[in-house]
């Protein structure tokens, strides 16, 4: 998908979900609560949005299958963040939810239990209500909590691998989120996809480095990055420049005194090969940071407008910078508002902090 139309099309979902998915969600038939399914053939997990909750929802997506080994595990997702799927194993078919043709095959399908993922959004239980299935959950929210025959709580401060596995409540399954479990795999065609790469041919340990973000106020800046990449070439470690075409030109400043910038040049799976074979992954709040995460990479994540408690990697692999202003976090459902202070909880994230987490992380390590 050209970039152009991944920034149009999220917008436009929002946008028709606020009509839409409003009315959908108050005029659709409730349905009625039965008994769970004796037996659980197939199952749909329905998961629109980013790339984060992409990769966070596979610990939900680890449990099924454990639980119910023969079922089908089908994946209703967005283009947007459809490349995750191929790091999680277990998965029989993915439809993308923003392509018209394939969310009405995706209703064809009978499944034995439907589980939306969505947080707020109205749409996503609109799409489960119409499968017609007897057994679906999904978070209380808004008024989307009546399309469900199960409903669960969500709460902001529990971290979103954990959230996304309480959905499994209502079925009596209480699982607590691992922090030293991987949760994401590297398929075999993305270790092939680089294995020609010139970083992989470095006697030298590298650290990749994702310098972009959903949002201009998650950002922390090309020249900070630049001097932390500099200060990591003059130690030793290569830095290696990760991320999508928006990141290509800042990568080449980043990395002006030595480093490898692949940005642009990689799929997703691609830089999630890049960042298994790395010693450590700094990032902002961002997607691929919740990619390393899942691979057991060391992390240092840079927070600012969002809830480090909700986002912010578990385990002590990972460190979260936070300077924790009286107005941050501000991120609510994924809405940031305008910032009236510079944006300064990231401002104020110094080189030598993000430096020091690093090198005290891998030493310890």
């Amino acid at each position: 998908m050209n970039n152009s139309l991944s920034r149009v099309l999220p917008a436009f979902l929002k946008t028709f979900d606020s009509i839409f998915g409003r009315i959908g969600a108050r005029i659709l038939p409730q349905p009625d609560r039965k008994s769970y399914p004796t037996t659980i053939a197939s199952i749909l997990v329905i998961r629109p949005g980013g790339i984060g909750d992409a990769a966070l929802v596979a610990p939900l997506i680890a449990v099924l299958a454990d639980r119910y080994p023969t079922a089908g595990i089908y994946i209703l997702a967005e283009r947007r963040n459809a490349g995750v799927f191929c790091l999680i194993p277990g998965i029989k078919k993915l439809f993308l939810y923003d392509k018209p043709a394939e969310l009405c095959n995706a209703l064809r399908e009978k499944y034995d239990l439907v589980i939306d993922t969505e947080q707020w959004h109205r749409l996503s239980a609109v799409v489960a209500r119409l499968t017609g299935t007897d057994c679906s959950l999904g978070f209380d929210t808004n008024e989307r909590s009546r399309l469900f025959t199960y409903t669960v709580p969500y709460a902001h401060e529990h971290y979103e691998a954990q959230s996304f596995l309480n959905l499994l409540t209502p079925l009596g399954f209480q699982v607590a989120f691992n922090p030293a479990v991987t949760f994401l795999e590297v398929p075999a065609s993305a270790v092939q996809e680089i294995a020609n790469l010139s970083v992989n041919q470095a006697a030298t340990r590298y650290v990749t480095i994702f310098p972009g973000a959903s949002i201009s106020e998650r950002r922390w800046g090309t020249d900070k990055f630049r001097l932390l990449a500099s200060r990591f070439t003059a130690s030793g470690l290569i830095p290696v420049i990760i991320g999508g075409d928006s990141e290509r030109l800042a990568g080449d400043e980043i990395i002006a005194k030595g480093g490898f910038n692949y940005a642009g040049r990689t799929t997703l799976a691609g830089s999630a090969s890049l960042i298994s074979r790395s010693s450590l992954l700094v990032s902002s709040d961002s997607g691929i940071l919740h990619i390393g995460a899942g691979l057991g990479i060391p992390t240092v994540s840079l927070f600012g407008p969002g809830i480090s408690a909700k986002w912010g990697p578990c385990g002590n692999r990972n460190v979260i910078i936070d300077k924790g202003m009286d107005c941050s976090p501000c991120t609510r459902f994924g809405y940031t508002p305008k910032c009236l202070y510079n944006v300064r909880c990231m401002a104020e994230i110094s080189v030598d902090e993000v430096y020091m987490a690093a090198t005290g992380l891998l030493n310890k390590i």
